[in-house]
């Protein structure tokens, strides 16, 4: 862009020298139609690198999710072949399913086992309380019946001193009071033996026996949760759209479900980060929302539309260990480290593929001096153009190594 602008400045000045003669070409016009270029190329480029800022290292970025199975087992099918396309939810690999199968029925079994005793659990506990209900109920019936019956033997005995009364009908009233009283006697020893039957399922603050098959239910309904949620986790599906880039998974390996020993690794490919990199100061009106161009070398001569999303304000300089310890000050001074600056690329070009690893250059354009900002564009598109052209040494031509 610098050779357009002197080619055209040094037309201007051949037309008002040479051609129509309008000013003398001497020793003073000499020094300013040299020095006026360089100067007013300078001034021009300092203003242009803060309004329009642009950058030489512009990247793109993916997550790279390392894929941990949930259980270990034997790996019985990868259907997925490396560096395709992946959908959400496509199956990467399957495992061994027979062992986790097992547990879930040996956790059915278990249950069914649990549920059983929490049923005969709560008849026997059923039997006791109707025991005592009965035994109360019983003694609460008896109990008019005997004051009944007393009232009787005291009148069969008044009448029996005055001669009024049969003696037999007072010994009959003396049996029924007798009979009455057993029937009480028994009553209450029975409701003694049921409450004592009761109180010792809960002696010493153990829980009682239906409380106790219902926690047994509980465990055996997580366990059985987990179980079925192990058997789940034997096929293993693609968290979101993308590709594995190196497969190396294969039939009869066994994966571990440690952390540290991923399986693959799957590279998203739904939300990529675009970053372009600058100097601190050049970032002094750039602000999310602003308009921003960038080209790929791996699509030359295309202008992607983007839009700052926001400004990653942190470096590695700016961490400092947490420690009892001072911070070790190297001799020399640590040069500045760029800030990232984060693209999200606009609605037209949302569809284009972006390759994790994909390099290009690209440029912000501020709220700031919109007037010269049009030779950032040009700028930007003759760039874009060079990308076309391939450069490489002899030796990369023929395949050789240096």
């Amino acid at each position: 862009m610098e050779i357009i602008l002197l080619g055209i400045y040094a037309f201007f000045a051949w037309l008002v020298f040479f051609k129509f003669k309008w000013l003398p070409w001497n020793f003073t016009s000499q020094v300013i139609t040299v020095t006026l270029p360089i100067v007013g190329m300078m001034i021009l480029f300092l203003f242009l690198n803060i309004v329009a800022p642009a950058s030489g290292d512009v990247r793109a970025m993916n997550y790279v999710v390392p894929i941990v199975p949930r259980v270990t087992g034997q790996v019985t099918e990868v259907p997925i072949e490396p560096n395709r396309p992946i959908n959400k939810g496509d199956v990467l690999f399957k495992i061994d399913p027979v062992p986790f199968e097992a547990a879930v029925k040996a956790a059915e079994a278990t249950l069914r086992m649990n549920q059983v005793k929490l049923v005969t659990a709560q008849a026997a506990q059923r039997g006791l309380e109707d025991q005592l209900k009965n035994a109360a109920a019983k003694k609460a019936a008896l109990e008019p019946q005997i004051e009944l019956a007393k009232k009787r033997v005291a009148q069969f005995t008044e009448l029996a001193a005055t001669g009024a009364g049969k003696r037999a009908d007072l010994e009959q009233a003396q049996s029924n009071l007798g009979n009455l009283g057993s029937e009480f006697l028994a009553a209450d020893a029975t409701e003694s033996q049921v409450k004592q039957k009761l109180g010792a399922r809960m002696e010493n603050g153990d829980i009682d026996e239906v409380a106790q098959a219902r926690a047994l239910i509980a465990k055996s309904e997580a366990d059985l949760a987990n179980a079925r949620f192990d058997l789940e986790g034997c096929v293993h599906v693609a968290p979101s759209n993308g590709r594995v880039a190196n497969l190396a998974l294969q039939p009869g390996v066994r994966a571990t479900q440690f952390a540290t020993m991923p399986v693959m690794s799957f590279i998203q490919e739904d939300h990529p980060w675009l970053l372009a990199f600058y100097r601190q100061n050049e970032l002094r009106y750039v602000k999310a929302g602003d308009e921003a161009e960038i080209f790929l070398k791996m699509y030359p001569g295309r202008i992607i539309k983007c839009r700052v999303d926001s400004i990653l304000w942190a470096t590695a300089q700016g961490q400092m260990p947490i420690s009892g310890a001072l911070p070790n000050t190297l001799p020399g001074a640590t040069p500045d480290q760029r800030i990232a600056v984060r693209l999200v690329v606009e609605e037209r070009d949302k569809a284009i593929f972006l390759a994790a690893g994909a390099r290009g250059q690209g440029a912000i354009y501020t709220e700031k001096g919109g007037a010269i900002q049009i030779l950032r564009r040009v700028i930007v598109r003759i760039q874009t153009k060079l990308d076309w052209f391939v450069i490489k040494h002899m030796g990369a031509l023929f395949g050789g190594h240096h």
